[in-house]
């Protein structure tokens, strides 16, 4: 699987360094929750409107027991998403964020960044110490967004994605985002 990191709604919503969310509150009649088996035709929906190499419906049932696939949801429809697992390493959790849409006609109002602060307290509890993600080097909004929520640029891969275009690997240390 091509595990990819983005935020395609590029907002400049501040966000508490102490990752609370009480400065980045749920967009207006917006609620995010765990990701469960009846999202999962939105989501691949938002996926294939949002990305040109999208990830097969099959990569996200492998997620669903992740508590950090979350779902934005406003009434009954999904409107955005975000993918994130912790791995164990040495004994300091590694968080991942995998992957992260918001659907086409949703996006602008701090969704993308509110979705991946949720992730990053569903990360904490799980016990990631530290979250990396992978981001094209030409997504300017996303960058943007991963700094200013507290992401590094750690190093650049060549070729990462299949288009051949190159990733820029981001890192958090939780520990400091939260203090």
């Amino acid at each position: 699987m091509n595990e990819r990191s983005r935020n395609p709604d590029g907002t400049d919503r501040n966000a508490r360094a102490d990752g609370s969310g009480a400065d980045a509150a749920a967009p207006e009649n917006t609620v995010v929750r765990r990701a469960t088996r009846s999202d999962l035709l939105d989501v691949y929906r938002i996926e294939k409107s949002s990305f040109s190499q999208p990830w097969p419906y099959s990569a996200f049932e492998t997620f669903l027991e992740e508590p950090g696939f979350l779902v934005a949801v406003r009434g009954p429809a999904v409107v955005g998403y975000v993918v994130a697992d912790v791995m164990p390493n040495h004994g300091r959790g590694i968080g991942h964020v995998k992957d992260i849409a918001v659907r086409p006609d949703a996006r602008g109002a701090g969704l993308g960044r509110y979705l991946l602060e949720r992730a990053l307290v569903a990360l904490t509890i799980d016990g990631a110490t530290l979250v990396k993600l992978e981001v094209r080097v030409g997504n300017e909004p996303a960058i943007s967004l991963y700094r200013d929520v507290g992401f590094e640029r750690a190093r650049r891969v060549p070729g990462y994605y299949a288009d051949g275009e190159d990733a820029f690997v981001m890192v958090l240390d939780l520990d400091a985002w939260q203090a």
